[in-house]
């Protein structure tokens, strides 16, 4: 269902992080929540790289995933000291175990606490972590395209259960400092999006160029439309630089948001003057209604595609968004009642990316 107003279809997206929550079942619960309000993702935050105890976020959307049936599901993916080839192939699982709806945020880690479980180098400055984060997600898509989704056969009699015409071997060398260095096909079939959403948090200034160039979907930390729709603007000129339609990039506002208060909240958030600048992002304090007038307005101006809320209190907040805030939404016609498709792609309007080396031979994809 096509949004009334903007610049397109709204996007609404939430986190379900649970800090120093270690069972599965809370994040199984708040991404229900979320899918009966038909947002189009949750994000799930990791482990690694911050203090206090907590589950992987990969594992906890796989877990999430067969007790879910529509919503996306992105979980933070630090590619600073982990091994690209396994972070490609734990994603392109993840989109097969939930039938086409993973996604995965790609974060960097400067921190040596990010490092020490995986026994990796020291990371770089901003730049470098984030030129490296680019580089492993063109090597993620170059494995996702290096077979073909038939290329899995079984002859049993001749031994053979790969045809090798639909294998293409990756040879890839990172940039001199980065040491990513991939050769071969990957072992993980191509999954059913083909190349599962890519998110970036493209708030400061080191992650745009990635951002621009690789993301499908860009987050903003902001509080201010008129910010948020200069930056809207400079991703989408850079994405066109890269030779990519700017029309596949959609930019969300990150917003934290504290919905404790009620209608009658000591700090509205949008009566106040919009989101206030705090410790941690921008937060917005007050009710559903104010925010579902925060989002109308923001959209109607063009300054962003949508809004990826993070709950202050999860339960709490989540539930009075889904059953307040996109209530409201939905009942002025401005964000779906259901979703049309299955995958993330779909809810998002993004096509399925091309098999590279299949249309490159003249096979139709059909199979990949």
């Amino acid at each position: 269902m096509g949004s009334a107003y903007g610049r397109g279809r709204l996007h609404l997206a939430a986190a379900i992080d649970q800090q120093a929550v270690c069972g599965v079942g809370a994040f199984v619960e708040l991404a229900r929540l979320a899918e009966r309000g038909a947002l189009d993702f949750v994000t799930v935050g990791d482990a690694s790289g911050r203090p206090g105890p907590g589950p992987e976020a990969l594992a906890v959307s796989a877990r999430v995933a067969p007790e879910t049936a529509r919503i996306g599901l992105v979980p933070v993916v630090a590619t600073t000291h982990t091994e690209p080839f396994r972070v490609r192939a734990a994603v392109a699982t993840l989109d097969r175990v939930s039938l086409g709806r993973a996604g995965w945020w790609i974060e960097v880690s400067g921190t040596e606490d990010g490092a020490r479980p995986f026994g990796r180098r020291r990371a770089g400055s901003g730049d470098v972590l984030w030129g490296e984060a680019g580089e492993v997600a063109d090597l993620a898509a170059r494995l996702g395209d290096s077979r073909e989704g038939d290329a899995g056969i079984r002859e049993v009699g001749t031994g053979r259960f790969v045809d090798r015409e639909k294998v293409r071997h990756v040879d890839f060398e990172g940039v001199e400092g980065t040491g990513l260095s991939v050769r071969g096909p990957s072992i993980v079939p191509r999954p059913p999006q083909g190349h599962p959403v890519r998110v970036v948090d493209a708030t400061e200034e080191d992650s745009r160029g990635t951002a621009a160039r690789y993301a499908d979907v860009a987050l903003l930390r902001v509080a201010d439309p008129a910010h948020a729709d200069t930056v809207r603007k400079e991703l989408r000129d850079a994405a066109a630089g890269f030779g990519r339609d700017p029309d596949e990039l959609r930019v969300l506002v990150s917003l934290r948001v504290d919905l404790g208060g009620g209608e009658y909240a000591a700090e509205p958030g949008h009566g106040g003057g919009g989101p206030r600048q705090s410790a941690h992002g921008p937060l917005y304090r007050g009710g559903p209604v104010d925010l579902a007038e925060l989002i109308i307005a923001w959209h109607r101006a063009g300054a962003a595609d949508g809004f990826h809320l993070v709950p202050i209190e999860p339960h709490r907040d989540l539930e009075r968004l889904v059953n307040g805030t996109v209530a409201l939404l939905q009942h002025r016609g401005l964000f779906r009642t259901f979703y049309p498709g299955s995958t993330l792609r779909e809810h998002l309007g993004l096509a399925r990316p091309a098999h590279r080396y299949a249309v490159a031979g003249g096979a139709t994809g059909g199979a990949s």
